[in-house]
């Protein structure tokens, strides 16, 4: 009753709680709060933020704004580009004892199969050949936060299914797809995704949003738009998990909103195998390994083993 283990694709995660991609710095903390967030990382699987192919700076400030109930962010994927991730994050990165999920980002297909080749090139000279049991891609194919790219090839089924297809027939590991919820019909998207070759889909990213200036009201981002998260998706987000998982026959990875354990029960009753903790997290970062104890502590108060809580709340009530 209290193994908490889970298959992710070729992956093995201890729990079924990671970060969401960007929000959890954990080589900054390591050298700011010491080691043991290197030895003993606060997640089951460390997700990177996305790397771009060619280093990028990112939208212009302000790019962040508390809002009721959660977070807009239009910070427009900030990267050193591959190479510089390569040469002086990567190798440490590697010393985790965690499984590591890369998160890669462009804005055409031949930019994700170039990182993708890149990056296994990278894997198999630090891990040689058995990297692909340790490490796997996201790809971040629904940032809101750019005006092109990624966003667009993740709202359309065609794009999507060419891109994951390109990108399978370049990496053996774990893939993941990062599916917008700003679409007419996520399940089609996230079928197109699991036809091509994905192992898992990740549901959901940030909602597009707009919060004007209080004074000039005028938009206050940089960027007008920004990717809303927090509590206030969470019942949207947990409404694309449930849809999900009664259309696709792959892993579903629930974000959007989790704060709490109850948030973590319910997204795993509508169907979600991994739970990523997002904007909360970067208030606690240890928040993922907190509520793995109260995942724990939850399933023998009720009874339940954990394959019995996914996907529960579609039994007839």
């Amino acid at each position: 009753m209290s193994d908490l283990s889970v298959a992710l694709g070729p992956l093995r995660l201890d729990y079924p709680l990671i970060n969401a991609s960007g929000t959890l710095e954990l080589l900054d903390l390591a050298e700011t709060v010491g080691r043991p967030f290197i030895e003993e990382p606060p997640v089951a699987a460390y997700v990177t933020k996305t790397v771009t192919l060619s280093p990028r700076s990112g939208n212009p400030p302000p790019r962040i704004l508390q809002v009721p109930m959660g977070m807009l962010n239009a910070v427009g994927l900030p990267s050193k580009g591959v190479e510089a991730f390569v040469a002086d994050e990567l190798p440490r990165l590697l010393c985790l004892p965690c499984p590591l999920i890369l998160s890669i980002g462009g804005f055409a297909t031949d930019e994700y199969v170039s990182l993708a080749r890149r990056l296994k090139e990278a894997l198999e000279s630090g891990l040689g050949a058995d990297w692909a049991g340790r490490i796997g891609l996201e790809l971040n194919i629904s940032c809101p936060n750019v005006h092109s790219g990624c966003a667009a090839i993740g709202s359309d089924a065609t794009q999507t299914e060419e891109l994951v297809s390109a990108v399978r027939e370049s990496w053996s590991g774990l893939l993941v797809a990062k599916l917008t919820p700003d679409v007419s019909d996520i399940v089609m998207i996230a079928r197109a995704a699991e036809k091509a070759g994905a192992d898992a889909v990740a549901a959901v990213n940030t909602f597009r949003g707009l919060a004007l200036d209080r004074h000039s009201l005028k938009p206050y981002l940089g960027n007008l738009t920004g990717g809303l998260s927090g509590p206030a998706i969470k019942p949207l987000a947990l409404r694309c998990v449930y849809e999900l998982f009664a259309g696709v026959d792959i892993p579903i990875i629930g974000m959007g909103g989790v704060a709490n354990i109850q948030d973590v029960l319910e997204f795993m009753a509508c169907g979600a195998n991994v739970v990523a903790i997002g904007s909360s997290g970067l208030r606690e970062q240890c928040l993922a390994s907190i509520l793995a104890d109260k995942l724990r502590a939850s399933l023998a108060q009720r009874g339940l083993p954990m394959d019995e809580l996914v996907g529960c709340a579609h039994q007839a009530r």
